[in-house]
């Protein structure tokens, strides 16, 4: 156990630490409330804990040795992030209709993972640092997918949590305009540590 207590506590500081996924999480429970982005924050989870285990089977060694599949997946990653901060930031309180009309699906959120540099990122290098835990490359996908899935069930939740208060504190068209410019001014900045 005390040689699997440093991979968990990596995979909760990656997981809670604000990113595409997190301020998503947010910004959706502020304008639905956390039961209807349970979907999202599933798909997300879901999405992390197989991008784990593929990176523990070797794809992820694929992605490192081929600069330009990684060029093509951070770009296609930061456009559709950048789609969705644009879209978060022109919406305004849930009543104007002029937002989203329902939050983001299970396939959403599955599809921003496989799309999102920082999740490839995480799951790359908890594959390549923590090798070591599992003796065939089976073992450690199952043990880091298990590990990435539930923290992302946490951390998630602990972000739509914020979202669903900041939606409760937030009553004017006003405030819900300075909510969602932020909201996708974060979403937007997520995108700038993947290129560099």
């Amino acid at each position: 156990m005390t040689s699997i207590l440093p991979l968990l506590l990596f995979v909760a500081v990656a997981t809670v630490t604000p990113g595409g996924a997190t301020t998503l999480a947010t910004a959706s429970g502020a304008r639905f409330g956390f039961v209807r982005s349970i979907p999202l924050m599933l798909g997300i989870a879901m999405g992390l804990a197989l991008l784990a285990a593929v990176a523990a089977l070797g794809l992820g060694g694929l992605l490192l040795t081929l600069p330009s599949l990684q060029t093509v997946v951070r770009a296609l990653g930061s456009a559709y992030l950048l789609w969705l901060a644009w879209r978060i930031a022109r919406s305004g309180p849930p009543a104007a209709g002029n937002g989203p009309a329902r939050p983001a699906t299970l396939v959403n959120g599955f599809l921003l993972l496989w799309l999102n540099p920082k999740g490839w990122a995480m799951t790359i290098g908890a594959a390549a640092s923590f090798a070591v835990l599992a003796n065939d490359p089976n073992r450690l996908a199952m043990l880091l997918g298990a590990a990435f899935g539930v923290a992302a069930c946490a951390s998630l939740a602990l972000w739509c949590a914020l979202g669903v208060l900041l939606g409760r504190l937030f009553q004017t068209p006003r405030h819900w305009r300075m909510l969602n410019l932020a909201m996708g001014v974060l979403l937007a900045a997520s995108v700038i540590p993947t290129w560099r």
